[in-house]
């Protein structure tokens, strides 16, 4: 795979970005995904970079979560803002991390993708559900680098 554009395909990609549409729908949490070919930086540092980049630093609840992936390197991360981070219990990123290696090892990104966001999703339900005036701070589009 050597361009980032097919890495997923339009419909795996509209799919993904109603996941996010759909586990947002119940909080005032925002979800993103950045997709790359590649980054000369650690992966998780690189992620903080995209994180700032696309402003998911600046939510009223700091309650962002951002899955990254670098593709072509072959690595992934996953990171929360303060707010969701000082709630889930200390496990939840590895566990939402291992759920998604399980697809992506079977060549399923899609699936991979879809299940972090869900699960990142129900978390942000549970510690930010969605409240009367709640608005949609961020893009659900799939960001590419």
């Amino acid at each position: 795979m050597s361009k980032v554009e097919d890495f997923l395909t339009k419909e795996e990609e509209q799919e993904i970005v109603e996941a996010i549409r759909m586990a947002e729908k119940n909080t005032s949490g925002e979800i993103r995904v950045h997709i790359e070919k590649t980054t000369s930086m650690d992966a998780y540092d690189r992620a903080m970079e995209v994180f700032h980049e696309l402003k998911m630093d600046e939510t009223a609840l700091q309650n962002g979560v951002l899955i990254y992936l670098a593709v072509e390197d072959r690595h992934f991360v996953i990171c929360g803002d303060k707010g969701i981070n000082d709630v889930v219990q200390d496990d939840f990123w590895n566990c939402t991390r291992d759920i998604m290696v399980a697809e992506f090892k079977k060549g399923d990104f899609k699936q991979g993708l879809i299940d972090g966001i869900t699960r990142a999703g129900e978390q942000l339900q549970k510690y930010f559900p969605w409240l009367e005036g709640d608005i949609n701070e961020l893009s659900n589009e799939i960001s590419r680098g």
